[in-house]
């Protein structure tokens, strides 16, 4: 689901996957292949069968490649240049089901901007998967609220409020909320690649 100052967007994952996919001259064998999953999960996913895991949609999407934040943005773009944001008007790009309800909400639109701003929230057991991310950039946030484990190389840290971290994004990392509230963090990533 993506938002846009009053209105809500489904986002039909597979069927995006699907077009981008064909768009850019690739079977799915080929996509399978370069994103180093089998073509039966290239399938699932592409008719909504199966949801993929953040690692996953953005081992996908490097394949193609495209950012995740790309995928999830809607065709229906500002006429004007904007600088003030709402709340309602930030845009969720966190895949469908990822997570058991994790939220990624975008500040503006990243293919504007050299920086990515997200407002994320990580409910009790939220996780971004057992698969380590990895990608180009570096990104840095402060924990505003609750607690975080995030994983990096292989250094293992539990954040609180007022408690941050800036690292090399191509390093492998992971964040998992093992407490019992609501995590809220505030991050940044450049170049935009999330």
């Amino acid at each position: 689901m993506c938002c846009r100052k009053n209105k809500v967007f489904w986002v039909d994952i597979g069927t995006r996957l699907k077009e981008i996919r064909k768009a850019s001259g690739l079977s799915q064998r080929e996509l399978a292949e370069r994103a180093g999953l089998t073509n039966g999960t290239i399938s699932l996913i592409e008719k909504n069968k199966s949801s993929p895991s953040v690692a996953s949609l953005k081992s996908i999407l490097d394949a193609i490649p495209m950012s995740i934040a790309d995928f999830f943005t809607t065709i229906e773009d500002d006429l004007e240049t904007k600088y003030f944001y709402k709340k309602n008007e930030l845009k969720e790009i966190s895949p469908q089901g990822y997570g058991a309800g994790v939220s990624l909400r975008q500040l503006g639109n990243t293919s504007n901007h050299s920086l990515q701003v997200l407002d994320e929230t990580y409910p009790p057991g939220a996780d971004t998967g057992p698969e380590l991310l990895s990608h180009l950039g570096e990104e840095a946030g402060i924990v505003i609220q609750g607690e975080i484990e995030i994983t990096v190389d292989e250094q293992v840290r539990v954040l609180g409020v007022g408690e941050g971290y800036l690292f090399e994004s191509r390093l492998p990392h992971r964040f998992r909320n093992i407490g019992t509230d609501v995590c809220k963090i505030i991050s940044a990533c450049t170049p935009p690649t999330f």
